[in-house]
């Protein structure tokens, strides 16, 4: 029935979206119209019941899966009351708009003020569980600690409600601190572990204004869902009515949840509604067939396959190679084409072969080298005479201090110094040889 009703709809999107907007409009009319003396009230559009044990996990921060809403539903919820001062104005407020959300208690408040349980029982809501004591890192406590956390904060509200009912089995892990030991323990409780679709951040320090804001923004980015809040922070009581009013003026609608029972069944619902946004239908990929699951017997043994099935070429190949090796297995030849050959080399392509032409220099080029190259010539030949002239003065003036530099003999030490034939021929060459070079000498500075 209800397939055939969302056929429909596909193949009329224009009606259902008219459809859609009447329920609307119809909705808000009959919230309104259930909170008297109070027009602008946004009221309390639908109740929906879940199943805890069907789904033990809600709540996209943390999971893929929240509550089956529809676009632009609201459900409400506080955590860490019951505190007198404030949880009481957030009641009110409550009243005075006719919306109804969920509570999550802390068993040590519910003992100091088993009366704030009670009131938040009879004015409609429901009454859920946030453990014993508020620990903030319930994930690295251990596990039979975490237990007791759980089992204590519900012996705690059972006790303070005092009609002999127990709270819903709604609980919500303190900063949503959870690990997979808490979500079995959960899970073999039947108690459904409820994260939150988006946050206001109420619990810091920030102002009312900013509570609103974020409350709205990230409401806007999500178009429905769970809105995790704190009924114990002045600044969300100054939030909320602004909250409220603004969800109104914007189209979104408040849904109260509460857990199954056998005398209240279920809502019915589809899988893909738990899904924040589940895939469209008219989308292909939504309905593609999903890729089978084989259930294998046991691992499969393929046969070897024989040489012979290989090729044709092969099929004598075994014999030929046991022959030729006289016993001995020679690997076998691949039956596949060799490596192409090169063609021979005549005929290859042949380069010409260059004119002697390109190699011979014009003949006004070849002076020009000529000349250059005896230019440079002359001009080391020049550089050459410079450099043994220079070496040469310098002698001469060092052998001319020299002489300069040396006492004259007297006319006694002649005469007491005998001389050899020998020696008094050799001065005259000496000398001789001597003043030839002065003269050399001074030929060159002259020149």
């Amino acid at each position: 029935m209800i397939a055939s009703i969302f056929g429909g709809l596909r193949r009329r999107p224009l009606t259902a979206l008219c459809v859609g907007l009447l329920a609307s409009v119809a909705a808000q009319a009959a919230s309104a119209a259930d909170c008297p003396g109070h027009p602008d009230a946004i009221g309390t559009s639908r109740t929906i019941v879940v199943d805890p044990r069907a789904h033990p996990i809600i709540g996209t921060m943390q999971y893929n899966k929240t509550l089956p809403l529809a676009d632009r539903e609201v459900v409400l919820t506080f955590d860490d009351g019951p505190l007198p001062k404030y949880s009481n104005q957030i009641l009110d407020i409550l009243a005075a708009h006719c919306a109804k959300a969920t509570f999550f208690l802390v068993g040590r408040q519910a003992n100091a003020n088993p009366e704030g349980v009670r009131k938040v029982r009879d004015a409609g809501h429901t009454v859920a569980t946030h453990s014993q004591n508020h620990p903030t890192g319930m994930d690295r406590l251990p596990l039979d600690r975490s237990r007791r956390e759980i089992e204590q904060g519900i012996a705690s509200v059972t006790a303070a409600l005092a009609d002999g009912t127990a709270p819903a089995p709604f609980l919500r892990i303190p900063g949503l601190r959870v690990n997979d030991g808490i979500e079995e323990f959960a899970a073999s409780k039947g108690l459904q572990l409820w994260s939150a679709d988006f946050p206001a951040d109420d619990w810091r320090n920030v102002s009312a204004n900013r509570v609103y804001e974020l409350a709205m923004q990230r409401l806007e980015k999500k178009g429905k869902g769970i809105l995790l809040l704190h009924d114990i922070q002045p600044r969300t009581v100054a939030a909320l009515p602004r909250i409220l009013r603004e969800l109104k003026a914007r189209g979104y609608r408040i849904v109260h949840v509460v857990p199954a029972t056998p005398d209240r069944p279920a809502t019915p619902t589809e899988p893909q509604q738990w899904q924040l946004h589940p895939p469209s239908e008219v989308v292909a990929t939504s309905r593609w067939p999903k890729v089978p699951k084989f259930a294998f017997a046991g691992p499969a043994a393929l046969p070897v396959p024989a040489l012979s099935d290989l090729d044709w070429r092969t099929t004598d190949l075994g014999g030929r190679t046991a022959r030729r090796g006289r016993g001995v297995p020679l690997p076998p030849v691949t039956p596949w084409p060799r490596q192409t050959t090169l063609p021979p080399a005549g005929t290859l392509a042949a380069l010409p072969v260059p004119a002697a032409s390109l190699f011979k220099l014009p003949e006004s080029a070849r002076l020009t080298l000529l000349a250059s190259s005896a230019s440079r010539a002359a001009t080391a030949q020049a550089r050459s005479t410079e450099v043994s002239s220079a070496k040469l003065a310098g002698k001469s003036r060092r052998h001319g201090r020299a002489a300069a530099a040396q006492p004259p003999a007297s006319a006694g030490q002649a005469a007491q110094a005998p001389q050899s034939a020998g020696e008094t021929a050799a001065k005259p060459a000496v000398q001789a040889k001597r003043n030839g070079r002065s003269v050399r000498v001074a030929g060159l500075k002259k020149r």
